[in-house]
């Protein structure tokens, strides 16, 4: 989700929150991988209602364009805050 998470990053997730276009969401992608991804929109694939979900870094990454859109089931929390990991102090 560069560039909008870097590496080390960590999420504060509520499991069960209302999903909302815009938020960032821990989703399930087929094959069983967790990701985070940015939820674009409600939408509807003729399997039912879903979400389309995009990735931040168009050059990286799957999202609906290769996937298609995700089930609501597949949309397991909804990031409330980026935690930035505490920096260790150097001893010199």
């Amino acid at each position: 989700m560069e560039p909008t998470l870097v590496d080390g990053d960590r999420l504060l997730v509520r499991y069960g929150a209302e999903p909302v276009a815009g938020r960032l969401a821990v989703v399930l992608l087929p094959g069983d991988v967790l990701a985070v991804k940015r939820l674009v929109r409600r939408h509807d694939s003729g399997h039912g209602p879903g979400w389309w979900v995009q990735r931040d870094n168009p050059l990286e990454g799957v999202d609906s364009r290769t996937v298609g859109a995700l089930p609501d089931a597949d949309v397991r929390a909804i990031a409330r805050c980026r935690i930035w990991p505490v920096r260790r102090r150097i001893r010199r």
